[in-house]
């Protein structure tokens, strides 16, 4: 099984009067078009999830939909409370097993997706630093537990050169 993590894509400043309630404050429409580029960059090179799981915050879904859009297949959406701030590994990881899946990618927040992927690898002390729309991508060949992935590729926007 192959995992994406994926940070959300460039959004309005934190603490925007616009958006009181933070969970409801979306991409920038620059955000948004890097995003796309970014995401026909992953799908270029072999990204395929079948499935994306995102968190429901606004930011978070419209960045798997930017996902989706570009992914092979058009793989379907999932909000998933275990992706908001504050991610619940056991729980994303109980979900993913459940899916008839190879591929699935996580679109969530940092901290959480640097924290995720460390557990993932069996470092929790790694510092992966996701910047803004960036990707890793995770293997398991022998299920999908904590400390039992491979960290294949990480991928940033200006790696991409997006």
């Amino acid at each position: 099984m192959l995992i994406y993590i994926v940070r959300h894509a460039w959004a309005g400043e934190h603490g925007d009067p616009r958006w009181p309630d933070d969970r409801l404050r979306p991409l920038t429409e620059e955000g948004r078009e890097r995003f796309a580029n970014v995401a026909k960059e992953l799908a270029r090179r072999g990204c395929e999830p079948q499935i994306i799981a995102t968190s429901p915050l606004v930011r978070c879904r419209e960045t798997a939909e930017i996902l989706a859009a570009q992914a092979p297949g058009k793989p379907r959406i999932v909000p998933l409370d275990a992706l908001r701030p504050g991610s619940n590994l056991a729980a994303l990881l109980a979900w993913s097993r459940d899916q008839q899946a190879d591929q699935i990618a996580w679109v969530g927040h940092a901290p959480d997706v640097s924290l995720l992927a460390a557990e993932l690898v069996g470092d929790c002390q790694a510092a992966i630093r996701f910047s803004k729309g960036a990707c890793a991508a995770i293997s398991f060949d022998e299920g999908l537990q904590p400390g039992a992935g491979e960290l294949r590729w990480h991928a940033t926007a200006k790696l991409l050169g997006c």
